[in-house]
Formats: C-alpha cells, structure tokens, sequence
C-alpha cells in the first residue's frame, strides 16, 4: 500500500484506528486476489467503516473490476448503522468528488404507493398478490390495443376532470408527496383494474436500452436515496418505486439488503440475481448468523392448508375438462363452460403436461393430506391421550420422519412408494402444479398468490433432496382456528411436511462464490475455525484456491474502564437448577449474582437461556431499588415500545432471553447501558429432533477436524465436534453478543459478567475455550464470595 492510499480520503472520520487500517488495506489485498477477509471485531472498533471504506476504495479504483458494494445483514439496527455511515463518508468526502451513491433495498410492501398512503384496498396483508395481479393487468392492457402512456394518462386525466369540475380531486399521497393519480386504482374503458405508476413505469421504459432511462432522477449526486427518498421522487412523477429500485439496482454503488437478498433462491431469480457476480464486493455483517439465517433460507416445507389449497386449483383446472367430456359431444353444454375447457384445453398443449399428469398430481395430494391427518393424529394419541379435550394447552411438537441419528430415507417417500407414488410424481410435481398456476392465472383475474407452484416445487425438491444432509419431519405449530371442526388437531396446529438443511455450508460456499470477494464480519466470529468450516469458507479456499484471510481485532479502549468477570458460579443447567419454583443452591447463587450486578449504577441488562428463566429473574430483583423490565416473546412493535422505556428517564434493568432480539444489534450508545450479566450458556433443546438431525450432520462433516473440543481438550471426537459445531459454539457467541453490549466507545465504562463455571474453569464441559483469546484473558475467573468485593472495587476506581 502507498504511504498515503485513497482510501483515506473515503474512511469519513479523521482518524483511523489501528486496527481499521489493518483491517481496510487487509480487505483490499485479499479482494483484488478474489478472497475473504473473515473479521472478528469488538463492539465499537468502526467495523462498519472499515468493510464500506475497503469495498468502496476498490469500486473507486479504475485499475479494480469490482463495481459495486453488496451489504448484507440480519439485523434492522445495523442496516440504520451502515446508512449512517454512507451519510459520514459522503459528508467528509472532498468537495471535488461525487458523493457515494447508494441504496437501501426493501420489500414492496415498503414503497407500494397504495400500502403506503393505506388507500386502493391493499395494504400489508395483500400487497404482495394485489401488486403481481395489478402489474399483470396493466402489462395485458398495454400490449394490447392501448399503450402504457395512455393507461398513465388516463389516471391523471381523471384528477384533472375532477378539479376542473369543482368536485375536487382526491390525489393519492404517499410520503408526504401528492402523486398525480388517484385515490383508487382506475379501471380501464373495458373496465379491467389497473395499477398507474405500473402504466407510468412501463412509459418510461424504453424498448431498447438500459432500464435506468425510466428512472425520473438523476441518482449520480443524491448520495444514499432512502425509501421515503425513493417513494416522493418515484411516485411523485406517476412511477412505481419498486420497479425504479429495480432500475437502479445495477447503477448505485453500495446497495444495502438482508441475507435473503443473496441467498433466498426465490429473491435471488427474481429480484437480484444480477448483482451476484465477479464485480460486487460482499460484505456480510453479523456473519455469526450467517450460518442459521441460510439453513431456513434453503429449506423447505409445505403446510397441511397449502396442500388443501393447492388440490383445491388442481381440480379447478381438471373439471372444467372433465365435466365437458363426460357430458359427450352431443350434449347441450353451457357455452361459458365450453370456452373455459377450450381455454384449458389450449393452455396444456403449450405445455409438456396434460390432464392425465394433472389428475396423478392431485391424487398425490390428496393423499399426501390423508397421511398427514393420519400420522398427526397417531402421534397425539400416542403422547397425549386425550388431546382433543385439551386442544387449547397443546404445545409446538415435531414428528421425524427418520431417526434423527442415523439418515435415511425418510418414512413419506417410503410409504409414497409403496403406494403407488414412484419417482416420476415427486420429479413431475413441479411442473405440473406450476402450469396449473399459469392456467389458474389465464382463467381468474383475482389476486392472489397461487398454492400450486410452491407446493410442487417442494415436493420435487423433496424427492431430490439427499437423506444424510437433510433431514424430514413434520413439524406441529401452535396455532388456533375457530373455522376447523371441534376436536380435530386443525383447530390447534398447522402441520407442516418440512424440509431441513442440516448443513447449509455448501449453500453458503457456493453462493459466496460467485461474488469477487470481499468481507464477513461480526463481534463473535471466534473460533475463526469453526466459522469457516461451518460456512464453506475453507471448502472453497482448498478448492478453488481463493484465499481466505484472518483477523481478530480485541477491544482497543482503556481497559481500566471495563470490569469483565467469569464467575465461578454451579453450572445453570436444568438438572442442577430445577425448575422456576424450586429453591436450589444453584438458584441462590445465580440470584445472588444477578441482585449484585443489577444493584450497578445506571442500565443493566440481565440475560437468561430462555423467557421463562427471564421471568424468575425478574422474581428475584423484587426487592431492587430499580424499575425492573421483563421482555417477552412478543412482537417487534412491543420490543421497541420496551426498548424505548428502558433508554428513557432513569436507570432500569431489562432481562431478556439470550434467543430474543434485545441481545444482538441493539445499540446501547453511551450510557444506555453500565452493566451486563449473563447466566448459563444458552444451548438449544438438545433433545429436538431437528437439532440431534444437526448434531448428527456436523459429526459426520467436522468430527475428523482438529482444535479444541468443548471441554477444552485437544483432539475433538466426533461426538465432540458434533456437540461443538451445532450447539456450543452459536451458544457461547450468544452469551458474547449480550456482554459485548456495553462497551461501545473509548469513554464509557461498565461492567460485563459471564455466569457460569463453565465460562470460568476448564473442565469436561467447559465452553472458555470457545471465548475468543482476547475475552479468555480479559474474564477473569472469579469465585462467587468475591465477585461483590470486585465490582466494589472497580466502581471505586
């Protein structure tokens, strides 16, 4: 690197850290060779900066091939963190130089003009079928006799009519800005229901050309266009903003999304495929979840009302044929149901399906849902004898479809192919159930979304799928239906065939490896190991030769202003704490130490293995000179109305559960937060199907590796690393992501527990060793008579 590199003049602060400057020429050096940098930082070191600072300095580069910035993150708070500090750099960037475009992406349930302003009768329940039904519409009336612009026109001609009749004219307003069509979706002159900005799109569009010619603004000096940005500057000239986000997406510089931008296969086709390739730099964020968020993106699953659904639109398609042929050629026949056979009838021949395949499809349904009701009912019988008294108290249950420790075809394909369902039903079910789809769509101008083609994909998918890397269940979630029959399971469950991906690193591998390079980072990235093994990371260095760099940066602020304190206290497992209402030695000690920390001056954030754990700590701070707020397993809106109540006014303490969303990307800025403390290590049900179906993968993928097991001892067994792969470590990196809270900045102070022996000591199960090297020295072992003692004497110092 030169003395003086150009990335100086991008990183938007006055000076860099030392290790920013490490980690930004690090990047750089690793990208132009086609690798990833993967980065452990502590909260606070700027690793924001430093991944965007990197990404851009090559984009800007005219020796580089990168053109872009791809972010991707898991986190709502850290989305908010990368816009603030695009708005940095392009506020600190020379007055010579163009501001860094960008763009935030989002759903269309976000710029929809309509869901927006509340108006057209679409709104969030909705918006997704009323938009795909309205586009269609207006893309069939302007192909056909008339033209886009005179669909858009006609829309604002009708506003104009209205003012000029002094019977005022109700303009659609969206963000705060009037848009010229309004208040509801017009209709065409054959009286066809259309979508406006759509028509006011498709006229900008041009025939040939790059679509970002029907953009109606120039993004080249607007820096980081926001979605309500987006929504006035889009739907204010007459055009649909996310069909102009579609537009820009190739011609902004960073682009900032979610995980599914890049690996929901669906997203992917439809949406962003074209920005996965050799010239965009990936940076993915809180890549600790990176692992977890993609195993649900690549899974699958079809429910038992999906599968009702989609027989439902199977015979929608079959009947019309069917009624017309039986009722014979010299029958009188109703003229309507002639034509839509016809239409039927037309529709399969453009096709590799026909009716025959149809009716096989649909009687693979049917019986698909007989066997669902069968073996659910079974288990319940089984387990519950007399559920269908108690069907209000009934909890989520999974039924695996194989031994979870020994893979194997699963019991549905057997018993499909002992019923007569062979391989050519399961590989054709896509197909056909998506030209049903199209057929449905031809026929019926409803919006909605159709079950058919989902559900056929995952059943192909299902069949294709191999039986050692995935695992089958049918999974029971709590749900309540007054409209099912009393007494059947549907009142209480939806019942779901899923699909699970065990082990997503080739998913992931693969994916990563269609981008140019770039960074993966996050707070608890440790051990750097497992992460790359767990992500295709190092599958995809040994193989493809593409280098994949290390770097843990500690916390670089004085230490005299931090406390950090493994406490020796008993294990808090279930078999040494009991339950909630039990008085056991290891309760007392845990109390103890929660009241202890809690008593700090300022914000404490209390963290247990799950909200019923968090509720008896709660209990146990009755007494505490402090509002005490308990989080619970509720909606986003609840949990910032909680978050808000605890920033304000004077200190308080929250307990939340380590699995809630309180613990991770939240900012707990300057003295929004002292103290931290948190007890067990919060490993998942080990007795779910689901995770011994995981466990088993990983033994089977990493039990040759080598490393520290969870004990602490060299020489991982299989059952070893199993237990380490799937269960510890995302544990441990959950317990780091909540003490990591409380230091974010270079002046501020606090205090950070970890509760547990197993934090403190080396033992048979002792998860220290899974503490990043910088954190095993910084926690000090401490026993629970001086763990007063020593937050006395910090908080003298």
């Amino acid at each position: 690197m030169s003395p003086d590199p150009e990335w100086r003049t991008i990183f938007g602060h006055d000076e860099p850290y030392d290790d920013q400057v490490d980690g930004i020429e690090t990047a750089i050096d690793t990208a132009v060779e086609s690798g990833f940098l993967a980065l452990e930082g502590a909260c606070g070191t700027g690793k924001t900066m430093l991944a965007l600072t990197a990404g851009l300095s090559l984009v800007r580069d005219p020796d580089s091939s990168f053109e872009r910035v791809f972010v991707l993150t898991s986190v709502k708070q850290q989305l908010k963190q990368f816009e603030a500090d695009l708005r940095t750099i392009n506020a600190n960037l020379p007055d010579e130089w163009r501001p860094v475009s960008a763009m935030t992406l989002v759903g269309k349930a976000d710029v929809c003009p309509y869901n927006v302003a509340g108006a057209g009768g679409i709104d969030d329940a909705n918006v997704y079928e009323r938009c795909e039904g309205l586009r269609e519409r207006t893309r069939g009336l302007a192909d056909g006799e008339t033209t886009a612009a005179s669909l858009a026109g006609a829309a604002r001609s009708q506003q104009v009519g209205l003012a000029d009749s002094g019977d005022g004219a109700d303009f659609l307003e969206a963000a705060g800005e009037p848009t010229p069509y309004p208040e509801e979706t017009p209709d065409s002159e054959g009286g066809t229901e259309y979508c406006p900005f759509y028509a006011g799109f498709l006229e900008d569009l041009p025939e040939e050309g790059d679509p970002i010619e029907a953009v109606p603004f120039d993004p080249t000096d607007r820096g980081l266009i926001g979605t309500d940005e987006l929504i006035r500057l889009s739907a204010g000239h007459g055009s649909c903003p996310h069909s102009v986000m579609g537009a820009l997406l190739p011609n902004v510089e960073v682009l900032v999304g979610n995980y599914y931008h890049a690996f929901d296969p669906t997203t992917v086709e439809s949406f962003t495929g074209g920005l996965i390739d050799e010239k965009t730099f990936v940076v993915c964020d809180e890549a600790h979840m990176l692992e977890p968020r993609v195993r649900d993106l690549v899974g699958d699953g079809v429910s038992d009302r999906a599968l009702s659904d989609a027989e439902t639109e199977l015979s929608r398609v079959i009947e019309p044929v069917a009624a017309v042929e039986e009722a014979g050629a010299g029958t009188q026949y109703g003229d309507e149901a002639k034509e839509r056979a016809e239409t039927i009838r037309e529709a399969l021949s453009e096709s590799d399906v026909t009716v025959g395949e149809l009716r096989d499809t649909r009687r693979f349904l049917t019986a698909l849902l007989d066997r669902l009701d069968d073996r659910v009912t079974g288990h319940l019988d089984e387990g519950r004898p007399g559920w269908e008294e108690r069907l209000p108290d009934l909890e989520d249950r999974e039924i695996p479809l194989r031994d979870p420790e020994r893979p194997g075809t699963d019991e549905l394909t057997r018993w499909a192919g002992h019923n007569g369902f062979d391989a050519r039903v399961w590989d054709r079910a896509e197909s056909v159930c998506a030209v049903a789809g199209r057929v449905l769509d031809t026929l019926e101008e409803e919006d909605k979304r159709r079950a058919a083609p989902p559900v056929g994909r995952t059943l192909t998918q299902w069949h294709a799928a191999d039986h050692t890397d995935y695992f089958r269940e049918i999974e029971l979630e709590r749900t309540w239906d007054d409209t099912r029959p009393t007494g059947s399971w549907k009142r209480a469950y939806t019942a779901t065939y899923s699909l699970h991906n065990c082990l997503p690193a080739g998913a992931i591998g693969d994916r990563l490896d269609e981008f140019g390079g770039g960074v993966l980072m996050s707070a608890t990235l440790e051990p750097l190991e497992v992460f790359t093994e767990v992500t295709g990371l190092e599958h995809l260095e040994s193989e493809t030769g593409r280098p994949v760099v290390e770097r843990t940066y500690g916390l670089e602020f004085p230490e005299e202003n931090r406390a950090s304190f493994a406490l020796a206290a008993p294990k808090f497992t279930y078999e040494n704490r009991g339950d909630v209402d039990e008085t056991t030695p290891t309760r007392r000690a845990h109390a103890r130490a929660i009241r202890q920390v809690a008593a700090s001056p300022g914000n404490v954030l209390v963290g247990m293995p799950s909200y019923r754990e968090a509720e008896w700590a709660a209990e146990t701070l009755s007494e505490l000179d402090k509002p005490v707020l308990v989080d619970e397993a509720t909606d986003d809106t609840a949990t910032e109305r909680l978050k808000r109540e605890f920033f304000e006014g004077e200190p308080k303490v929250l307990v939340t559960s380590l699995r809630g969303t309180l613990t991770e990307g939240v900012d707990y800025r300057g003295d929004r937060l002292s103290a931290a403390i948190v007890c067990g290590v919060p490993i998942i049900n080990t007795a779910s199907p689901r995770t011994r179906a995981v466990r088993t993968a990983y033994d089977r993928a990493f039990g040759g590796t080598s490393g520290r097991s969870p004990d602490g001892a060299s020489g991982a067994s299989a059952s070893d690393a199993g237990f380490k792969y799937a269960l510890a470590v995302p544990a441990v990196r959950k317990a780091r992501q909540a003490v990591g809270r409380v230091i974010r900045g270079p002046g501020e102070r606090g205090i950070r527990v970890l509760c547990d022996e197993r934090y403190a000591k080396e033992s048979w199960n002792s998860v220290r060793g899974l503490l990043g090297e910088a954190e095993r020295e910084e926690f000090r072992s401490v026993g629970t008579e001086m763990l007063e003692y020593a937050l006395e004497g910090f908080r003298e110092r």
